[in-house]
């Protein structure tokens, strides 16, 4: 059973090349900042965690930028996850020691499950993140759910269902859930409820609603409706539109406890 805790508010950076970068529906990606000062400035404003991607790592098949991983944690103190290019437990312990204190693993897990419970044997269960990316689909024998997992950066369909991938993860020893609607990813219309409560009801371990926020009321939208344990978010905040305080005042006025003194 999950506790009800505080919610988290998560901004995500999804960086190329060094630099942070949006796209919507994993496409026509731009240049948005520089990680670390943004890594800083939204610890400072009460963040509750940080998430860091390199989008195109398993694309190109190379590693991690551990550099830019490095100097992101030597600016901020509250928890980081990193993700993108993570294909071994040799690289899950790379992006540790450079001072991160989960890891992703999204494409990789899906070509190597064992991965998981590698990782959750050598650093424990609450150092596993698992990334979905996620494509609403026609129900099918195969994709039961109607969601098929799609890998790569968005590029490949695995021809799994999403629901079936998520208990499985759970079973190897995942601790932590990361969900991500394609469909929702960037158009900041609202992030896919259905989907997230679907998958937060089967599992017992948390699940991060990630892809379409865009106003605070969809941040209590998930995190009610949905049953997310925590949102991520990147457009609303990179832009200016909204602040981290002023969201989670909002969330407080809706009701959601969330942390609002750091």
């Amino acid at each position: 059973m999950k506790s009800a805790m505080t919610k988290r508010i998560i901004p995500c950076l999804d960086v190329r090349e060094g630099r942070t970068t949006k796209g919507i529906r994993f496409e026509n990606n731009v240049d948005i900042g520089d990680p670390v000062e943004m890594a800083r400035h939204y610890y400072e404003s009460g963040a509750d965690e940080l998430v860091f991607y390199d989008i195109t790592a398993s694309h190109e098949k190379r590693g991690i930028m551990i550099d830019v991983v490095r100097r992101v944690a030597e600016n901020i103190f509250i928890p980081f996850s990193v993700g993108g290019g993570i294909a071994s437990v040799s690289d899950m312990r790379d992006v540790l020691l450079a001072g991160a204190e989960k890891v992703s693993v999204n494409s990789a897990a899906i070509k190597n499950p064992r991965i998981i419970s590698e990782g959750a044997e050598a650093f424990g269960s609450q150092c596993i993140v698992v990334g979905m990316d996620v494509k609403k689909v026609d129900k099918s024998e195969k994709i039961p759910s109607g969601y098929e997992m799609v890998i790569n950066g968005g590029r490949t369909y695995t021809g799994m269902d999403a629901l079936a991938w998520a208990e499985e993860v759970v079973r190897l020893g995942a601790g932590e859930i990361c969900l991500n609607s394609i469909d929702a990813d960037g158009t900041r219309d609202g992030y896919e409820l259905n989907l997230t409560a679907m998958i937060s009801e089967a599992v017992p371990i948390p699940v991060i609603a990630s892809g379409g926020g865009g106003i605070p009321a969809h941040l209590a939208e998930v995190l009610t409706k949905g049953m997310a344990d925590a949102a991520l978010i990147a457009s609303m905040v990179h832009y200016g539109d909204y602040t981290i305080p002023g969201i989670k005042d909002d969330l407080h006025g809706s009701g959601v406890a969330v942390r609002r003194s750091w």
